[in-house]
């Protein structure tokens, strides 16, 4: 009974270092001490990196932007620029709000968009071709943009773009093969916002949610060239096999593009790019290596997979499920008490009608893989705070898991068969409920090993 008490304890405690170390995570990636960071006011020079601008030179100053993270991005603008901000205008999720004096907040849907966000990228798209060759745009973007500025290319209608993403999600699509087909069935998207800026002189703040941080790719690339092609969009299509559930109008377009009927996005060549300046102000990279630091901090010996993890959410479970079971078997690739950190973003195909996200998946597909081994603990969330359609940023699960659901009449296989996660942790009681982060960089998973 003795040893027992005391495996709990440890247990116990792990559960709280795994999520004191994914706080620790969220805090390197705060968007508003991101932005201080990186843009400080020098006398009346805006220093943005390496690169300064003179505020004197400029008639206006427009701000606009989308994604999760943007409105603390904002708030931070606000208090370095305070009244050189002539105006500006900003997509958010849902709730994920904060207090603006000269930036308006439209609030839309993600990861489906909708009716508000195709009047807010309209509103940002005049906002941006109202500004002149002597204004100044800052554009603020993070994860979730893509979704959030929806404003379907001509001949199409936001129906089409939402039954569009519906289908992607489902198939397994990546967020690369996504963001392809989003920026060629839209008219801001993929280079298009930097297009209507121009000639004005556009700075462009990231906060990174994509693997390897490919600017195109983020929040659909609207303000830098657009590495992909009408064609690539065909061969995804071709790819998941897709047609057929996609709306025809969507297939016509993108048809119709691959045969040059349609403008391409721009490129690198466009003259819309020769007055922008972009700037990663945060990454999953970033969160990782404060987590592993914290790790360091309370005894664990660090060790980071990778930031780049993609790909099937199963198979990247049973990935990590393996490592530990080396590590506890052979003490390779680190000696325990050890901590294993990875990120990226998965993906996950629908079988079943349950509910759940990627992280809640892996962490339900992990249990069994862990369970009788000495002490282990995962952590699998999102750093936005939203693990698909559900409330819960993921799961935190141990090595006693399938134990305690099994001595309440579960059984994990059949929960995992039916894509049902959410249920099966609801149950188990380790769903992992933050509320909105009001950042986002893609998923942050911990692993402890006592």
């Amino acid at each position: 009974m003795l040893g027992d008490s005391n495996k709990m304890k440890t247990l116990t405690k792990m559960r709280t270092d795994a999520q004191l170390l994914f706080s620790a995570g969220l805090r390197a990636v705060d968007p508003e001490i991101a932005v201080k960071k990186y843009c400080r006011i020098d006398g009346n020079r805006l220093r943005v990196g390496s690169g300064e601008f003179e505020l004197d030179s400029f008639g206006k100053i427009h701000v606009i932007g989308c994604g999760k993270a943007t409105a603390p991005m904002a708030q931070a603008i606000e208090t370095l620029l305070e009244d050189r901000i002539t105006n500006g205008v900003l997509n958010v999720k849902y709730g994920h709000l904060a207090h603006l004096e000269r930036i308006s907040i439209i609030e839309a849907g993600h990861p489906v968009p909708d009716q508000n966000g195709e009047e807010g990228a309209r509103r940002i798209m005049e906002l941006a071709m109202s500004s002149g060759p002597n204004d100044l745009v800052l554009c603020l973007i993070s994860g979730g943009g893509s979704a959030l500025l929806p404003l379907p290319a001509p001949q199409l209608i936001l129906a089409d773009k939402q039954e569009t993403i519906r289908v992607l999600i489902a198939c397994g699509a990546t967020i690369h093969e996504i963001n392809a087909i989003r920026k060629h069935t839209s008219a801001i998207k993929g280079g298009r916002l930097a297009q209507a800026v121009y000639p004005a002189s556009l700075v462009t703040l990231i906060l990174s949610d994509v693997v390897g941080d490919d600017l195109d790719v983020i929040a659909s690339g609207p303000c830098v060239p657009d590495s992909s092609t009408f064609q690539d969009c065909i061969g995804i299509l071709n790819k998941y096999d897709i047609r057929s559930n996609l709306p025809d109008a969507i297939v016509r377009h993108l048809q119709a593009g691959a045969a040059g009927k349609i403008s391409e996005t721009p490129k690198h060549d466009d003259p819309a790019f020769s007055r922008g300046t972009q700037l990663v102000i945060g990454s999953n990279s970033d969160a990782i290596k404060a987590a592993g630091t914290e790790a360091s901090r309370r005894g664990y010996c660090p060790l980071i997979l990778s930031s780049m993890f993609e790909g099937d959410t199963d198979e990247v479970s049973r990935v990590h499920g393996a490592i530990v079971r080396e590590v506890l078997k052979s003490g390779n690739p680190v000696l325990p008490p050890a901590c294993i950190l990875s990120g990226g973003e998965t993906t996950v195909v629908l079988h079943g009608t349950g509910r759940g996200g990627r992280n809640q998946q892996f962490a339900l597909t992990l249990a069994p893989l862990i369970a009788g081994q000495r002490s282990v603990v995962a952590l699998s969330a999102g750093t936005d705070g939203t693990d698909g359609p559900t409330d819960a940023a993921g799961a935190i699960i141990d090595n006693t898991t399938i134990t305690k659901a099994e001595a309440i009449g579960l059984d994990y296989r059949n929960y995992l068969d039916n894509n049902d996660a959410y249920n099966f942790f609801s149950r188990t009681g380790e769903l992992l409920i933050t509320g909105p982060t009001k950042t986002n960089v893609m998923d942050l998973r911990v692993l402890l090993i006592a």
